[in-house]
C-alpha cells in the first residue's frame, strides 16, 4: 500500500469529486460543491490538497486562501488571501481513519501554506463534534476565532499560528 501526500492537479481533483458524488448520491449539494471548489482550486483562491493510497484518492483537505470563497462568506479573519487561509473540507474515507494520516496530511498542508507565504491557518469545528475538535486542539488550533451558526450547527472557528 503505496500513500502519497500532494496537491491535487486536474486530474485528481475530477477524480475526487465524482467519488465524492457517487458516495452521496442523492444530495445534489455535492454537484454545486464539485462546480464551486473546482473553480476555486483554477483561480487560486484555493487548493486542493490530496492522500492518494496507490494513486487513488481516499482523503482530503482543502485550504481556502479568499474570502470571496461561499464557505469563508467575507469573513477575513478566516482567510484573507495574504496571511490567513482557512482548513476546509478535511475528510478521508472510513477504511482509512484513525492510522494517522489525516494528520500527516495536515503536516503537509501545514508546510504548503507556509511556503506560500501564509502565516496562520484557520479551521471550524461544528460544536457537537467534540472529537474532532480535541484532535484539532491536539494538533495547535487553540485560539478562539469566531463562533456562527451554519446550516443549523453552531461551528466553532479557531487559528494556529504557523512557524
Amino acid at each position: 500500500m503505496q500513500m502519497e501526500y500532494r496537491k491535487a492537479d486536474s486530474e485528481i481533483l475530477e477524480r475526487l469529486w465524482e467519488k465524492n458524488i457517487q458516495n452521496n448520491a442523492g444530495d445534489n449539494r455535492w454537484i454545486y460543491w464539485k462546480r464551486e471548489f473546482t473553480a476555486n482550486n483554477q483561480t487560486g483562491r484555493a487548493s486542493t490538497f490530496v492522500i492518494l493510497c496507490d494513486g487513488e484518492p481516499v482523503g482530503e483537505c482543502t485550504l481556502l486562501f479568499s474570502p470571496a470563497c461561499n464557505a469563508i462568506a467575507g469573513r477575513e479573519q478566516l482567510a484573507d488571501f495574504q496571511t490567513v487561509a482557512n482548513v476546509h473540507a478535511l475528510r478521508i474515507d472510513k477504511a482509512y481513519e484513525g492510522k494517522g494520516y489525516v494528520s500527516e496530511l495536515m503536516h503537509f498542508v501545514e508546510k504548503s501554506a507556509a511556503e506560500m507565504g501564509y502565516t496562520s491557518l484557520t479551521i471550524g469545528v461544528y460544536a457537537k463534534e467534540t472529537r474532532n475538535l480535541s484532535v484539532y486542539l491536539h494538533w495547535g488550533y487553540t485560539d478562539f476565532v469566531l463562533s456562527e451558526v451554519e446550516d443549523g450547527e453552531l461551528t466553532l472557528y479557531y487559528r494556529k499560528e504557523l512557524r
